[in-house]
């Protein structure tokens, strides 16, 4: 009796301090949350007249399904149209998607016009059929950063739907790729990677994405298993039934189980060194095994199998990255029935930067980013000898954004301050790679949503000539960065890496321009003045003040 009643006294004393825990993690996430409101907003709300954003050139192969949504803002309902669209393209003007097949290679240039009671606005789009596609970079999300391996079904459709409900869409925003863990056992009629449980029917997914006007991606590797242990594009048997499937050395969700040397053994003190020996050497045995290419390549079969269900986006991951099997999937892809944007993953030797750029549509050239001021400027600021590889279809990847709710399951704001979420997607976007957002969509705070809708800022990301901006000033933790862009602007980010507050100038000579310039300031989206000479601006600690200059005419 006494035995149960101290049980039942310490089941009550773990019970209150499991509820202080969560009381204490819900009030620190209260009051980020509370912080991040009180975050200073630059973009301005965009005006209930319409306006045309996004890519202003479409590349696609002839003979492929086109699938492209006109971004635009403005007050609901719109009326889109489109002057020029060549035979085979058709438009909705309720929806504004532009869909069908063009075989004839070219260049097509549309007039889209959006309009609503309030107004019109028209722009320009080229659609270019030929062998390049994704012309300038993708704009989407990708679901590592708040699920890991977490993920399902419904959580992707989740996340799609608050992407068009937030008004991401209608400023570009496009992809929804699943990272790793959606990966079961082989089979169907081509013996293709299957989804696990959590995904009932991948096809159905991404229908139900394309008909938000949004892209699907997925994961994969090279190797007989992925980063997370799920099925991969390789095996040592050539029915892909490989040793660990066969010996059902897997959980429910068709993820291989490193043997765990089960704990029972650690209450012998003397026991616990061989016990965690034998574990490092399982971890070990499972590297050496699985994270390696397999005898037998089964990206044929993949790669029918994702273009049957309508995949968009492809991230292919493995260390280190090599040109044969670069290539292997590069040349899959080439055959596929429609166009599939290759993204190769992580930390690409810069040896292969010329492979890359003609095998593969991104490289990561960095390791995975962390929501930490060194992670993000360490990386950030260190790619100049990636630039000359940059260009439209074929680019850098400095890894996803680290911005907004980054855990769904564990909420947990960016550790960034509003500064240095400035200074990040400032850039990002003049590195004009592609920007995946890892957040919570669904519910996104009013500062991650002005960071991710200034149209001005993205069209430095998005401009047709897809220039990486490199430094061209540095004095101590002061930077300039500078991109030319495809109007004969500029668009300049002026750096402060240091803890104080301190002017950063830029000289015309910089820029090798010369003349009266006007400035605009494009967080704010309005004209700072006409230069002559320089143009210099006090800059925040970690802080950015980035501008476009332009010649006065």
């Amino acid at each position: 009796m006494r035995e149960q009643c101290r049980s039942q006294k310490r089941a009550i004393r773990f019970a209150a301090l499991l509820l202080a825990a969560t009381a204490a993690i819900s009030c620190q996430h209260a009051q980020t949350q509370r912080e991040v409101d009180a975050f200073p907003i630059l973009t301005p709300p965009a005006p209930p007249a319409p306006r045309i954003h996004g890519a202003k050139v479409l590349g696609i192969r002839p003979g492929s399904p086109c699938d492209f949504q006109i971004a635009a803002t403005g007050q609901r309902p719109l009326a889109y149209s489109a002057a020029g669209l060549p035979a085979g393209l058709t438009l909705e003007p309720n929806t504004g998607r532009i869909a069908g097949r063009l075989s004839k290679p070219g260049r097509y240039l549309v007039s889209l016009r959006v309009e609503n009671p309030l107004g019109g606005a028209e722009r320009e789009l080229s659609i270019v059929v030929g062998d390049q596609i994704s012309l300038t970079p993708p704009m989407g999300w990708n679901s590592w950063n708040c699920w890991g391996i977490d993920i399902n079904q419904e959580k992707v459709l989740a996340a799609a739907r608050g992407l068009v409900a937030s008004g991401l869409r209608d400023h570009g925003w496009t992809y929804i790729n699943v990272d790793d863990g959606w990966q079961g056992a082989r089979g169907g009629p081509l013996n293709a990677i299957q989804p696990n449980s959590r995904f009932p029917d991948m096809k159905h997914l991404a229908g139900e994405i394309h008909g938000l006007g949004l892209k699907f991606g997925l994961y994969s590797t090279p190797w007989r298993a992925t980063l997370s242990r799920h099925n991969g594009s390789s095996a040592d048997n050539a029915d892909g039934i490989d040793d660990w499937i066969a010996t059902h050395d897997y959980n429910e969700l068709f993820q291989y189980q490193i043997p765990p040397y089960h704990s029972r053994l650690e209450k012998y003190g003397w026991l616990r060194p061989l016990v965690d020996r034998l574990r490092k050497r399982a971890r070990r045995d499972y590297t050496k095994q699985m994270r390696r290419v397999g005898k037998y390549s089964l990206v044929p079969q993949d790669v029918k199998q994702w273009s049957e269900w309508g995949v968009d986006y492809l991230k292919y991951d493995w260390v280190p990255i090599d040109l044969a099997h670069l290539m292997t999937m590069h040349d899959e892809l080439a055959t596929a029935s429609r166009d599939i944007f290759y993204s190769v993953s992580n930390n690409a030797p810069f040896s292969l930067a010329r492979d890359l750029a003609r095998f593969s549509n991104a490289w990561r050239t960095s390791v995975d980013l962390e929501d930490t001021w060194k992670s993000m400027s360490d990386v950030g600021f260190s790619r100049d000898r990636w630039a000359p590889f940059n260009g439209p279809g074929h680019y850098n990847d400095v890894d996803m954004l680290v911005i907004g709710d980054l855990r769904w399951n564990r909420p947990r704001m960016t550790r960034l301050t509003s500064d240095e979420q400035y200074t990040h997607v400032s850039l990002w976007c003049l590195l004009s790679g592609p920007l995946l957002l890892g957040c919570n969509l669904e519910n996104i705070d009013p500062f991650t949503l002005g960071l991710i809708t200034n149209d001005e800022v993205l069209d430095v990301n998005q401009d047709a000539l897809c220039k990486q901006a490199t430094r061209v000033v540095q004095s101590g933790y002061l930077e300039v960065y500078a991109k030319p862009m495809e109007d004969g602007s500029w668009a300049v980010g002026l750096f402060n890496r240091s803890a104080r507050a301190a002017r950063v100038r830029v000289n015309w000579s910089d820029l090798q321009v010369m003349g009266r310039m006007t400035v605009r300031d494009l967080w704010r989206q309005k004209d700072v003045g006409v230069f002559s000479d320089y143009f210099e601006s006090l800059v925040a600690p970690h802080g950015v003040v980035l501008v476009r200059i332009s010649a006065v005419p």
